[in-house]
């Protein structure tokens, strides 16, 4: 089991986070409030923050229902030298256990988005606050992330087998199962602050394709850890798990028999019923979009040919200049005008 990045740790399980039955369910609450405190505190670093969970336990379920963040310092180059505001934790677990005194400690939660060798050591720091079994809940901050953010874990004792004779037991981390829920107050309150961040424009199918993809990519990276997991131990690299074989060896019997005739062909009947239904609802969707278009083409000419009435009409239609007046006036008019009289002429006859 890991205890820290890239260390690998031999041993005899002595007791097993399967035979204390423990499942761990986050709340939206704890989340944010995670979210919040990495925000805060080591927003573009590579600096981690560490805080305090609070809940309640009711057989075997852990309900992480709220958290605090905690000062936590710790030495990137020294991984031994580290820092816990001890009297930061007390203070602020008086003061949480006076709003809801059935909030209890129930373990520590850290960023990550790995184990570090440290946290084994605030586990049993940890402990002496916590009144059952601490657990350690991995919170992954990082929004390209796409899976669950959460990985929940608890510390079991392992003896080491270093010879024959020498024995040592020392603690190491278990993975045991988590989960995201909330109470039906949590679930309102979530669908309030999602209105701002869900995007109106996508539809749903859209946002069912994007999850169907990502929930496929992140199955396509547990099958690459496996793979890589299971090449290591054909190479001697790795020792044999039996509790992971043991699990590999139920996945596949879950696994459908394919060389089935009868599977193979029921399967290919609904894959082509499934394929009609597409196709016809492909077929209809074309039709209708050029019904729609043929429609749109049609008012767009009759509200083009109204328009070009309705400017017919309103043109008046005494628009042309005066005509001139006729000719015959023109001529009257020069018949009756006499020619001007000559007064030389008079004198020379006389």
């Amino acid at each position: 089991m890991a205890t820290r990045e890239g260390e690998l740790v031999v041993g005899t399980k002595t007791e097993s986070a399967e035979d204390l039955g423990i499942s761990v369910v986050v709340h939206p609450l704890v989340l944010l409030s995670t979210v919040d405190h990495y925000n805060r505190v080591a927003k573009d670093t590579r600096k981690r923050v560490v805080g305090v969970l609070l809940g309640t336990r009711s057989r075997g379920t852990v309900d992480v229902t709220n958290s605090f963040a905690v000062p936590f310092e710790e030495d990137l180059k020294n991984p031994a030298i580290w820092y816990l505001d001890h009297n930061y934790l007390e203070t602020m677990y008086r003061m949480y256990k006076k709003v809801n005194a059935r909030e209890q400690i129930v373990g520590f939660y850290s960023s990550g988005p790995k184990i570090k060798e440290n946290d084994i050591k605030i586990d049993e720091l940890v402990r002496g606050y916590c009144p059952g079994i601490p657990v350690f809940v991995i919170i992954d901050v990082r929004p390209e992330n796409e899976a669950i953010p959460t990985t929940a874990y608890v510390s079991v004792e392992e003896v080491l087998n270093d010879g024959e004779e020498r024995k040592e037991i020392r603690r190491t981390f278990k993975h045991v199962s988590s989960a995201i829920g909330a109470y039906e107050a949590e679930e309102v309150g979530v669908e309030h602050l999602l209105r701002d961040v869900n995007d109106p424009t996508v539809s749903t199918l859209a946002s069912q394709i994007k999850h169907k993809m990502s929930a496929i990519s992140t199955l396509r990276d547990r099958l690459a850890e496996t793979k890589a997991y299971l090449e290591a131990v054909l190479a001697g690299k790795l020792p044999v798990n039996n509790h992971i074989v043991y699990n590999l060896q139920i996945i596949f019997n879950l696994i459908p028999n394919l060389n089935v005739d009868d599977l193979v062909k029921s399967m290919l009947v609904k894959t082509n019923d499934m394929h009609l239904a597409i196709y016809c609802a492909a077929l209809v969707r074309c039709i209708i979009a050029l019904h729609n278009l043929v429609n749109n083409k049609i008012a767009n000419k009759r509200s083009d040919e109204a328009t070009n009435v309705a400017t017919t009409t309103t043109t008046p239609k005494d628009d042309k200049p005066p005509a001139p007046p006729p000719k015959e006036n023109e001529e009257a008019v020069a018949g009756n005008a006499q020619p001007p009289s000559n007064d030389n002429d008079d004198d020379k006859k006389s």
